[in-house]
């Protein structure tokens, strides 16, 4: 296992904790030494939740290695029945428990407990956490589910949502209220919320809705198979798929595929005079499959960008992904290194960039616009305010999460072009201040820094200070490439200053 200062996907026990952290009336027992017991971090403060995770840890230390850890894990097991009266419990061992081989899942069985006890089995050091909370769920289901009778209106279960999904509470309202206006109730939604006893009744509903293939998929299958649930394929993330998920499920149900579409904003607004002048700009998609594939198709048909790249992190969407790059004409991404994915954006050079928290730090490093459209995330993308993704108000989100920061990039860009100005440039100030706008600074011999060499750079290459000028003028979007090329070019020549000449003659080189 790498250690990083960022992942895109902890190990699978953290998927297990998303799973037991949405649901109500589980507990998660891990075995767990010091150093692994971080969910209250995770979930409290990521996801700023009102309440902690429902996990227990063994938190064996390295002095209990010698003695009975074994022991030391049904005593937890014990008193987390004891202490949280739950109706189910799951337990299983983080990736360093695993080394010490104590087999937790026997050793709960063993227990006699008086409630169901869910043993997971999930490999540490081959899978990862989304992985994890697909076996957690199906695990779940798998023990749980009980065959039912169908309910008699048209029902559905919706599967998948978890805890650190990203905007999981959201996208279940929106997909419930169109649902809804398609005369389908919900029988239950799982994980999110969903109890033990809410599990037993999945197999009443006429049908699943997959919400996040990541997290539900191996449920969504077993449902199928064991209890004669179809399951829908489409995930309604833009205004084409939820046009096509609508028609799924009336072919599903035999229902009428008519839903009002009054409050969908996006296909005008991505027609508007206001939009049109940002079309045609190149993109980089990267994140977990599901979103990657989702904004792709929006990237491109629905909002005129160009797509330049695309790749996912999670290797199990890694075959639809490389599929879907190949009918894009470009080749998929599939890695787990954020250092892979930055080298790619740099060799790409996109316009913006849609990713994770991960291609924000990316974006900021190099001055390209990023978009977050994927988890994993940061506090900033658990909104208070209501934010989904998808159906109708999905799109009319999306439209503003993907065209806001090429309109502020456009702004910074303007402002950059007139730094000269003299109203805009460095030492101005505030413009609303107006006359009291500081004067120019000034060095030590009283002449003005503009006149100085600017912008020492690797490699003792020096930008003077009217090529500095110069190159501030080049749109934000290609500003990096073209700094980047001109200093390989003097490099090559020999030159340690870049001069306003070197400049253009670097660009006369490269347009060769």
């Amino acid at each position: 296992m790498k250690l990083t200062v960022w992942t895109y996907e902890g190990p699978p026990h953290v998927g297990a904790m998303r799973v037991a952290t949405a649901m109500k009336g589980l507990h998660y027992v891990l075995h767990a030494p010091q150093g692994d017991t971080y969910a209250d971090l995770l979930f409290t403060m990521i996801e700023r939740r009102d309440h902690r995770p429902p996990v227990s840890y063994t938190t064996f230390q390295a002095r209990d290695l010698g003695s009975d850890t074994a022991t030391l894990f049904k005593t937890s097991c014990q008193d987390a029945v004891d202490r949280f009266d739950p109706q189910a419990i799951i337990v299983g061992a983080s990736c360093t428990a695993e080394l010490i081989q104590d087999d937790p899942a026997g050793l709960a069985e063993t227990m006699g407990l008086s409630i169901p006890v869910i043993p997971l089995e999930l490999p540490s050091y081959q899978r990862k956490e989304n992985f994890g909370a697909d076996e957690t769920f199906y695990q779940i289901v798998k023990h749980l589910a009980q065959p039912q009778a169908r309910t008699q209106r048209i029902t559905c279960n919706i599967l998948g949502p978890t805890a650190l999904g990203f905007r999981a509470r959201d996208d279940v309202e929106e997909l419930t209220g169109l649902l809804s206006d398609m005369g389908i109730d919900v029988n239950v939604v799982a994980p999110l919320n969903a109890t033990p006893a809410d599990i037993a009744r999945l197999p009443a509903a006429h049908f699943n809705v997959l919400l996040s293939p990541e997290t539900g998929e191996a449920a969504a299958r077993f449902l199928e198979k064991n209890h004669g649930q179809p399951y829908t394929k489409t995930v309604p993330i833009g205004v084409g798929a939820t046009r096509d998920f609508i028609a799924e499920v009336a072919t599903l149900t035999g229902l009428s595929a008519q839903v009002d579409e009054s409050r969908l904003r996006m296909p005008w607004w991505s027609r508007s005079v206001d939009s049109t002048y940002l079309t045609g700009k190149r993109v980089f998609i990267f994140g977990d499959g599901t979103h990657v594939a989702a904004h792709a198709r929006i990237a491109r048909d629905e909002m005129g960008f160009e797509v330049v790249g695309i790749g996912c992190y999670n290797r199990e969407m890694a075959r639809p992904i490389r599929a879907l790059a190949k009918e894009y004409g470009i080749e998929a991404l599939i890695t787990d290194d954020y250092l892979e994915v930055e080298a790619a954006i740099e060799r790409h050079a996109p316009e913006m960039i849609l990713g994770t928290q991960m291609e924000r730090h990316i974006g900021k490093r190099l001055g390209i616009p990023c978009a977050v459209i994927s988890a994993p995330v940061h506090v900033q993308d658990y909104p208070a305010r209501y934010s989904p993704q998808v159906g109708f108000e999905g799109a009319n989100v999306i439209f503003d999460t993907l065209i806001h920061p090429l309109v502020m990039g456009l702004e910074e860009h303007l402002l950059t072009m007139f730094r000269d100005d003299f109203e805009f440039h460095d030492a101005a100030g505030p413009s609303h201040h107006g006359g009291h706008s500081p004067l120019p600074a000034e060095d030590a011999s009283g002449g003005s820094i503009s006149g100085k060499m600017m912008d020492v750079q690797p490699d003792n290459v020096i930008w003077l200070s009217d090529a500095e000028r110069e190159l501030k003028k080049i749109p934000f979007f290609v500003r990096g490439k073209a700094r980047r090329n001109t200093e390989t070019f003097a490099l090559e020549k020999g030159l340690h200053e870049i001069s306003l000449d070197t400049l253009y003659e670097a660009k006369a080189h490269y347009a060769r």
